[in-house]
């Protein structure tokens, strides 16, 4: 017990950067409190004490602002980082060294009793307010990123950004947890650059073909091309 407890707070330090001393680990860190209170719940909920453990479990979210269903299933050295509004399912699955961050959903989407949350194995970072939804998994070492709502499986050492999410980056070297999780790729932006570079491209041939044919631009063409640059250059 005190090693798995040494254990916890050693991973704690190692990805937190403020965390300054054990004392103010102890006494200041809700997500340490709340993965205490759930593995007396958890103990509770496989006893078949079914109604202590959901009381134990509504207690911690009293205390400490984060949710998680007495029968989750956590690995060791997961971190919950602030820990606010955090919510994890009945069935979800969380394994070792897992980094979660504040505002994140492991949510259902099936009324069946059955495994209906996701799994997220070893090493996986999970960003401010994202939300993993239904019987998925996410492969280890994986980052899911701030705001993403996760519908389908990710595989292994991925990177996965948006609404829906998806997959940016796949199969990396990384072995060890990356707190750079504001660093993550933008598809979207990706997408609206290259329509940039093909306006632009468009914008030249077009130039070209009436310099040829010595056809004069009006002034309200030139008027909306200048529109359009203002556009993207916000």
């Amino acid at each position: 017990m005190f090693e798995n407890l040494r254990s916890e707070i050693k991973a704690i330090k190692q990805k937190d950067p403020a965390a300054r001393s054990t004392l103010e680990i102890f006494l200041c860190y809700p997500g340490f409190y709340a993965l205490l209170f759930h593995r007396v719940s958890h103990w509770l909920w496989n006893h078949s004490l079914k109604l202590l453990a959901r009381m134990n479990s509504n207690l911690a979210r009293f205390i400490t602002g984060i949710e998680i269903h007495p029968g989750a299933t956590f690995g060791k050295r997961v971190f919950i980082d602030h820990g606010m509004g955090v919510v994890v399912g009945e069935t979800a699955i969380v394994g070792d060294d897992v980094l979660i961050y504040q505002g994140v959903i492991l949510g259902g989407t099936s009324t069946e009793k059955t495994k209906r949350h996701p799994t997220v194995e070893k090493g996986v970072v999970i960003g401010a307010g994202a939300k993993v939804m239904g019987n998925i998994t996410i492969g280890e070492y994986s980052k899911i990123g701030t705001g993403a709502v996760v519908l389908k499986d990710v595989p292994p050492q991925s990177t996965c950004v948006g609404v829906p999410g998806r997959i940016v980056k796949c199969r990396g070297e990384r072995k060890k947890v990356d707190l750079d999780h504001n660093k993550l790729p933008d598809p979207v932006a990706d997408a609206i650059r290259t329509l940039e570079k093909h306006l632009k491209e468009n914008d030249k041939h077009i130039k070209i073909l009436f310099d040829k044919n010595e056809i004069c631009l009006t002034e309200d063409i030139r008027e909306e091309q200048k529109d359009l640059e203002d556009l993207f250059k916000k």
